[in-house]
């Protein structure tokens, strides 16, 4: 009787198995990145965008599926893309360069920066800039709120409004938790200490000096033909509408993750900052959007990868992550050969 239950509960599992991502995961490496893109597109993602800069080499942009699903419009390497949690690395080097500049101070508390918010964020006097730039605060996540996706917030009150008042998941500096209060906070001290919108700083000392001039601050900032759509499983409009901060187009974001990992973005004595506070690669996630901005230091390559497809389980989001692995081992074998020849 035990061993009939055994593999009666072994064949119902096989039900909840996600198949899509056995599949991607046991098939055959292609050799190249368009044929990995190919069979991307046929296990769901309406389009892709892979930027590839290898050391010495070229930089080179693959493209699959469609940039307009509807209209049947195929996938533009230069469309613009909604970056989303990537842009958390350019906070963190605008926080850098204002540091180095003796503007802000890491050491500072949010109560010191927004006496406004003490009562209402718990441990304000002792979370500190530091503390919220390495998602360390405790501070619960503004968009962890129910249903928040489907009703997002517009405006910086709005969003904060959601944890005012709600205590802390943790001591400050007690835990890891990633947390994009954090940044709408860290945005906010910016632009009080710089006395206007802080993406002025990003693109003056940033976007600026890389020649990067297809990374903008919203959606309101770009003509939409020009926007890659997102889709989101289960609902059936075009999600590009949506305004969800930062737009930029792969190569632009690949050319700063180079220049972030290879120190030519830092003035003398920022890097040691930088080092201190937040990590050299990122990844992001909006209803539509999922983008990997990855350096691969082994092989000495910049990846930035961009899928217009998400679901509400993220399966699709697991998926891409599967992707990302096989994109990177086929870059290395490629490596490889190159080296044995």
């Amino acid at each position: 009787m035990l061993r009939v239950l055994l593999i009666v509960g072994s064949l119902a599992s096989l039900f909840f198995v996600p198949w899509i991502l056995v599949k991607a995961w046991i098939l055959p490496l292609p050799k190249t990145i368009d044929e990995q893109i190919s069979q991307s597109i046929n296990h769901g993602f309406e389009g892709m965008i892979v930027y590839v800069d290898e050391a010495g080499k070229q930089p080179v942009t693959y493209t699959g599926g469609f940039k307009n699903r509807d209209q049947q419009v195929p996938t533009d390497p230069d469309a613009l893309f909604k970056i989303a949690s990537i842009s958390k690395l350019y906070d963190a080097v605008a926080v850098t360069k204002l540091v180095a500049q003796g503007r802000l101070s890491l050491d500072k508390t949010l109560a010191e920066y927004l006496p406004e918010l003490v009562g209402a964020i718990e441990h304000a006097e002792t979370i500190t800039l530091r503390l919220m730039i390495q998602h360390r605060s405790g501070i619960p996540n503004f968009t962890d709120t129910p249903d928040f996706w489907a009703h997002p917030t517009t405006t910086f009150e709005e969003s904060l409004a959601l944890i005012e008042g709600k205590p802390a998941n943790f001591k400050p500096g007690k835990k890891y938790e990633y947390c994009n209060t954090n940044y709408l906070l860290i945005n906010k001290i910016m632009d009080d200490v710089l006395g206007y919108d802080n993406f002025e700083f990003v693109k003056k000392e940033i976007l600026e000096p890389l020649n990067l001039n297809r990374t903008f601050g919203s959606l309101k900032q770009v003509d939409s033909t020009d926007v890659m759509s997102g889709y989101h499983v289960g609902y059936p409009h075009d999600l590009k509408g949506n305004d969800y901060g930062m737009l930029a187009t792969a190569a632009d974001v690949g050319v700063f993750l180079r220049t972030l990992n290879d120190g030519s973005l830092f003035n003398p004595g920022e890097t040691e900052i930088y080092d201190s506070i937040y990590k050299y690669e990122h990844s992001g996630w909006v209803p539509g959007y999922q983008s990997f901005a990855h350096y691969y230091e082994e092989i000495d390559t910049v990846v930035v990868s961009f899928y217009s497809t998400t679901d509400p389980k993220l399966l699709y989001w697991n998926l891409s992550e599967i992707i990302n692995k096989r994109i990177f081992k086929i870059l290395k074998k490629k490596s490889q050969t190159h080296r044995n020849n």
